[in-house]
């Protein structure tokens, strides 16, 4: 399977060479970089209202912040570019930004 040339793509050969079934819909998690705890909570509600499960959450190390995104979906390129925009177009208003993409193998 061909991916392209880019951080994206990477992943998902990763995942391709690990062995994961791209015909089966997988649980993604989408992170976005939030500024803090209050606006988190704003963004939160708002990604909500657009049909995501969302949590709120800071990491112990950096103490940075981040609306954590879960959608059960088949892994494409295509798609996921797409929800990172969107999630991107979304939380620029609060000082957010998407970063980033994770999956929970089954």
């Amino acid at each position: 399977m061909k991916f392209p040339n880019d951080g994206d793509g990477e992943a998902l050969q990763s995942l391709y060479k690990d062995g994961i079934n791209f015909k089966k819909q997988q649980t993604v998690e989408f992170f976005v970089a939030v500024p803090n705890q209050t606006t988190g909570e704003k963004l939160q509600n708002v990604l909500k209202g657009e049909g995501f499960n969302c949590f709120l959450d800071q990491d112990d190390e950096t103490d940075e912040w981040a609306c954590c995104c879960s959608k059960r979906m088949l892994l494409n390129y295509n798609e996921l570019i797409n929800i990172q925009k969107k999630l991107d177009d979304l939380s620029k208003p609060y000082g957010g930004y998407s970063d980033g993409w994770g999956i929970f193998v089954d």
